[in-house]
């Protein structure tokens, strides 16, 4: 008859005993355990063995039977103390455990390991290789158990130098021909990285449990070996051993990870032959999957055949929908989830943050902010980071910079979302303001950090922070993959450096990446080098890297601006003919602005009528500038007005037409269309320049007298209009879009920004020194024209980098030869 709690309470009455001990816990009193080997009573150790064994789920049973073991002075021998300690464990107790084992007199290996196996399931990683230490020393045996136990707490610890010396016991001792030890030592070198070592063991073990075909496959997933895990997969069932729900997954997220579409679907059909069909781990890992396939309505379909679903199945499943471009979809389901009774976490927010993020959905955006701050969840470093990043791609960095601020702790990603978010919203100034607080709070940038710190530096054209951050790579080991060095080629070639680009770019070619040669042929084409770019077209062709879209783009660009309208007609043929790309919306954009850059109005406006789809407002836009250049009002009317009756509220078309306008007299209806803009709420973009002087960025606007040293700029560039005068120079007021008279037309030519630029600069660096200035719109005509006259007069090469491409004036004449 098996014992019950009346067996229990009979034995106890038998002894006429008492407890005393009133709670087992530190704030009371705790009877030292004797070990002796004798019972006064009899009480034989198999009846308390059977006892704990039996009523090992109940606190209250388990410290009663205790007292009693206490109590009847019952030797606490090696494996009845090793029981309590382990049913103490098991039932969340370590410090009764832990008092066990410490008053026990004589500690053997079982008791030891029971310790262990007490530590490892209370989440006490820590302590085991202490105790496995202690052994050592101690010169107590040492089993395979011991061993397993403390390889587990060093792989939860992922503390590799500790765990080799428990390797080598391991060896030493010959325990890695066991199963499980040899699982543990795989398991221990795929979670500490070393999968190459993994590998040797696992080839080694004469027998191989499912544990360790688990680990090995799962680690080569987990390091994106996709193709040798499947193939250890195939060897696994091939050798007669049937999968576990935990094999499932990972062969489930390699097929997902590496495309594989048909084994995937071949693995959906072997998991519900092995009886996996409801299992809610492995339909979850499935539901992910197809969703990293593209294949949502298969992932939905597995989704909602689903008789039980966790939080997780719902997150990844939403994640899926957002992953896949389906943001309704996804919000449609969260209210699905919220109908259902279920709650949601952090990771339900973060999916639909990003789905927001990816749409500009400010919001529901905002919705979910305040949903985060009605759960009290703001701490969640996640989820502000998210809500930072979503209002920066909403263009709402004031709202990002008053989150950001507020946050108690920030780690690396969140300093980085808020650099981004400034950067791509025009902010870079304030990104590098950013980025030396950043160092200040000593936070360790990582490799997207600084790449984002390499476009606000191109951006800016800040040479010297430019080469600082570059240097910072090179200081901190950052390995120089494509991404890197497609950000440092574009800011030298925005910088002005474009030799420096080209070394960097000579030396990064052995890569062999199309995003690195886009780039360098990008960088030649806005410094007017077409030919250059043709020639890393043609050594693309040569080495048979295979050109993509951008690479076309860029190409055509290139062409642009150096006027090689023939070779740019010729590249737009060869795109679909011996690339099989269709030319896209943005191909004929460029080639439609090759044609109009070349005066060739007529041909432009017949490739735009002949486009196999309808144009966009961007091939309008190169055509009404090709028409503004070369002055062909009527048209420019023409393609503006089309323009404007398609709603296209962008201010850049309003502003060109009001200056086709202007330049034709026509003063009505240059108000006319500066009143549609105010009606529209579209405001001119005002023209800047900036100069980098020391380690400083100086920013001067048209007229700007806020400069401390205003008056010596404006009489340098009084001195300098007399000087150009007598060199030559005629004031081509036909640049000034206002309607003044003509003295005054030449005063607001004089306060151009780029000027103010250049005059501060002469003043501020030595004699026969560069001048580097960025522009954020074009040059005009007459800045264009002085400019070469000042580099002539003052004998310095200056050099002006505008909206479209450089401009380097040396002696009186520009890199462009007056076409841009």
């Amino acid at each position: 008859m098996p014992l019950s709690y009346f067996h229990l309470r009979d034995t106890f009455a038998k002894t006429r005993i008492h407890c005393r001990c009133r709670c087992i816990c530190n704030s009371a009193p705790f009877p030292t355990l004797v070990s002796l080997h004798y019972a006064p009573f009899n009480q034989p150790l198999s009846i308390f063995y059977s006892l704990l064994h039996q009523f090992s789920n109940t606190f209250i049973h388990v410290k009663s039977i205790h007292a009693q073991i206490i109590k009847n002075w019952i030797s606490t021998e090696n494996y009845l103390a090793a029981k309590l300690i382990k049913v103490y464990s098991d039932l969340g107790f370590l410090c009764p455990a832990r008092k066990v084992f410490d008053q026990c007199s004589l500690r053997g290996t079982a008791v030891c390991n029971a310790m262990m196996a007490g530590f490892l399931r209370n989440q006490q990683h820590v302590e085991v290789p202490k105790l496995f230490k202690m052994m050592v020393s101690g010169d107590l045996e040492i089993n395979s158990y011991t061993c397993m136990f403390a390889l587990k707490a060093c792989t939860s610890l992922l503390d590799h130098e500790i765990g080799m010396e428990i390797v080598m016991t391991v060896f030493r001792r010959g325990f890695h021909l066991h199963p499980y030890v040899g699982s543990s030592i795989v398991n221990f070198f795929v979670k500490c990285g070393y999968l190459d070592d993994a590998r040797k063991v696992f080839d080694g073990m004469p027998e191989k449990d499912i544990v360790c075909w688990n680990s090995i496959i799962g680690g080569y997933v987990q390091e994106g070996f996709f193709k040798e895990a499947i193939k250890l997969f195939l060897a696994m069932i091939g050798g007669g051993l049937r999968p576990s729900p935990v094999t499932m997954v990972s062969l489930l997220k390699a097929c997902g990870e590496s495309g594989l579409k048909k084994l995937g679907t071949s693995a959906h059909g072997v998991l519900i032959a092995l009886g996996m069909g409801n299992d809610v781990f492995v339909l979850t890992s499935l539901v992910d999957m197809y969703s990293n396939l593209g294949d949502t309505d298969n992932a939905a379909l597995v989704f909602n055949g689903m008789f039980n679903r966790s939080l997780i199945s719902w997150n990844t499943m939403i994640s899926g929908y957002v992953q896949n471009g389906l943001i309704p979809e996804s919000f449609a389901l969260f209210r699905r989830l919220i109908q259902s009774g279920s709650g949601f976490d952090s990771g339900t927010l973060v999916s639909l943050i990003r789905g927001c993020s990816q749409t500009s959905d400010m919001e529901n955006g905002r919705i979910l902010h305040a949903c985060i701050i009605r759960k009290g969840i703001e701490s969640n470093i996640v989820l502000s980071t998210s809500i930072v990043d979503m209002y920066s791609k909403c263009g709402a960095i004031k709202l990002a910079t008053i989150v950001f601020g507020r946050m108690e702790k920030r780690n690396v990603i969140t300093w980085t979302a808020m650099l981004v978010g400034l950067s791509q919203n025009g902010y870079a100034e304030d990104a590098l303001k950013l980025f030396c607080q950043m160092q200040e709070e000593k936070v360790p940038a990582n490799s997207v950090t600084l790449v984002s710190l390499v476009h606000c530096c191109a951006h800016l054209g800040s040479l010297k922070k430019g080469r600082s951050v570059h240097a910072y790579l090179i200081r901190h080991g950052y390995a120089f993959d494509a991404v890197n060095m497609s950000a440092l080629l574009d800011m030298y070639a925005k910088c002005g450096k474009i030799r420096s680009a080209e070394k960097l770019f000579n030396n990064g070619f052995p890569l062999k990446d199309v995003i690195l040669c886009n780039t360098m042929i990008m960088g030649y084409g806005m410094h007017g080098l077409g030919h250059y770019a043709l020639a890393v077209y043609d050594r693309m062709i040569e080495e048979r890297l295979k050109p993509n879209q951008t690479t076309f783009i860029s190409l055509l660009t290139a062409c642009s601006h150096s006027g090689l309208v023939e070779e740019g007609k010729a590249l737009f043929n060869c795109i679909e003919r011996d690339h099989n790309i269709k030319p896209q919306d943005k191909h004929y954009a460029c080639l439609v602005d090759l044609l109009s850059r070349a005066g060739r109005l007529k041909e432009a406006d017949t490739l735009v009528k002949q486009m196999p789809f309808q144009p966009s407002t961007d091939v309008f836009e190169a055509l009404l500038s090709g028409c503004r250049t070369h002055k062909n009002i009527n048209m420019g009317i023409q393609i503006a007005d089309r323009l404007i009756s398609l709603d296209y509220l962008h201010s850049g078309i309003y502003v060109m037409l009001s200056n086709i306008y202007a330049e034709a007299g026509r003063w009505e209806s240059v108000n006319y269309i500066r009143g549609l803009m105010r009606m529209h709420g579209l405001k001119k973009v005002p023209g800047y320049s900036l100069i980098e002087i020391g380690n400083r960025l100086y920013t001067f606007f048209a007229s700007d007298d806020s400069h401390p040293c205003w008056s010596d700029i404006y009489q340098l560039l009084e001195n300098l209009r007399l000087e150009v005068e007598a060199e030559g120079y005629i004031p081509d007021t036909s640049c000034v879009l206002r309607d003044v008279n003509e003295p005054m037309k030449v005063k607001l030519l004089w306060g151009h920004s780029e000027r103010l630029a250049i005059a501060f600069g002469l003043l501020s660096t030595p004699y026969g020194s560069l001048i580097r200035i960025t522009k954020n719109l074009r040059v005009c005509v007459d800045c264009h024209t002085v400019t070469k006259y000042i580099s002539k007069v003052v004998q310095r090469e200056i050099i002006v980098r505008d909206a479209n491409r450089f401009h380097h004036f040396v002696n009186g004449k520009c890199s462009c030869n007056d076409y841009w």
